[in-house]
């Protein structure tokens, strides 16, 4: 399952990314993020992380470098500046 999610975002890369101009706010961009949230996680959380990758690229949010964690979560990678209160 997890290779045919790799196949069709690697599709997507080649045949539609190519005819938009870039607009990911984020570093690694939404379609890389997914590719390697899919080799660390497995299909279902690496399909879940990516998704929620893709619904936080918008025009409202600042971006930035955002790597994939090596554990599951839904949420961005606190900024390395920013001091995590618990």
């Amino acid at each position: 399952m997890k290779h045919v999610f790799l196949m069709v975002v690697r599709l997507y890369q080649k045949l539609i990314s190519p005819l938009f101009p870039p607009s990911c706010r984020y570093y690694p961009t939404c379609s890389n993020y997914m590719i390697v949230a899919l080799q660390k996680q497995g299909a279902i959380k690496g399909s879940l992380m990516g998704t929620a990758r893709i619904l936080r690229c918008n025009p409202f949010v600042k971006g930035g470098y955002d790597p994939v964690p090596d554990y599951f979560t839904l949420k961005r990678n606190p900024h390395p500046d920013e001091k995590i209160l618990n």
